[in-house]
């Protein structure tokens, strides 16, 4: 046995987890910061501007019930398209859902009568204050966008987001790459799938993610130029990669979203992206993380705009 196969403390080498096994690694994740602080209370300030809808709770017994809230345009009009806003969808990824309730507050009424804007910035409140990737299933929402899906988190914002579904433009899903990435959450997969762990690079910088079954390279160029106002680029490695994809553009890789079930895919929105912020640079500190994403959800919504 290889340090590296037994990189991880729970599990079997070589099996996947049982139910014991997720059972010990749920019991292991600690609360360290509080959703409702943290997060309700932001979205109660933005009542006087805005619709705030609840559209679910989860219900995690010893660990407590999470209501599931979006924040939507109040005057609503069918005409206009969507834009859809997500944050959070793992929940340790800070900025996605700071980022995303800062956008509402800076700038949210600059597309009113322009746009619908419809966001949902922490769709995983169990793993926000746990700071983890996964639900307490084990269960990474953010491969879980399917109709069977098992992730109460995911099936959630699908059923948010069927009634628009056909309207939304435009939808980008804010996210980070961060050092635990490859410390703990990487092992951590490997481990509950019962596969090796092999190591990897963390990008220092800032990175989108496109659709390669329906690529809008425009669309990202356009991100990628105003986030670069605002914070570094992630360079490619030397395979000419991030995170093991090619670079196909400045800063930009493509997965195809929805066969591997990600949330930037749980609509057919002409224009969708995710976000890649890298908190844990030297270069970058968490106010800019915050303006990055903010930077980018503007720059998504301009461009599709002028790109109906």
């Amino acid at each position: 046995m290889t340090a590296l196969e037994r990189f991880h403390p729970i599990g079997t080498p070589g099996q996947p987890w049982t139910d014991a096994d997720k059972a010990q690694w749920r019991a292991s994740q600690v609360r360290q910061r509080s959703y409702a602080d943290d997060v309700l209370g932001l979205i109660e300030g933005l009542r006087s501007t805005f619709d705030v809808q609840q559209y679910g709770e989860l219900d995690y017994q010893a660990d407590g019930r999470f209501p599931l809230f979006a924040v939507r345009t109040r005057d609503w009009q069918a005409d206009l398209p969507v834009m859809l806003v997500t944050g959070g969808v793992h929940g340790y990824e800070t900025s996605g859902v700071h980022g995303a309730l800062q956008f509402l507050r800076q700038h949210g009424q600059d597309y009113t009568g322009r746009a619908n804007l419809l966001v949902a910035p922490c769709i995983s409140p169990w793993a926000y204050e746990r700071i983890h990737r996964w639900n307490p299933d084990a269960i990474d929402p953010n491969r879980s966008f399917r109709a069977d899906s098992r992730a109460g988190e995911s099936a959630a914002l699908m059923a948010l987001v069927a009634p628009v579904r056909e309207q939304v433009l435009m939808h980008i899903d804010l996210h980070e790459t961060t050092d635990t990435d490859e410390s703990e959450f990487r092992p951590a997969l490997a481990a509950r799938d019962g596969k090796p762990y092999e190591p990897g690079e963390i990008p220092d910088g800032f990175y989108l993610v496109d659709d390669s079954e329906h690529p809008q390279p425009d669309f990202q160029r356009a991100v990628i130029a105003a986030v670069e106002q605002v914070t570094h680029i992630a360079p490619a490695d030397d395979n000419n990669e991030i995170i093991g994809s090619p670079v196909v553009a400045h800063g930009v890789i493509q997965y195809p979203l929805k066969k591997l079930g990600l949330c930037a895919r749980v609509t057919d929105a002409r224009y969708t992206t995710t976000t890649e912020v890298y908190p844990d640079s030297a270069h970058a500190t968490p106010a800019q993380c915050n303006d990055a994403q903010v930077a980018a959800v503007r720059a998504a919504i301009d461009y599709a705009l002028t790109h109906p």
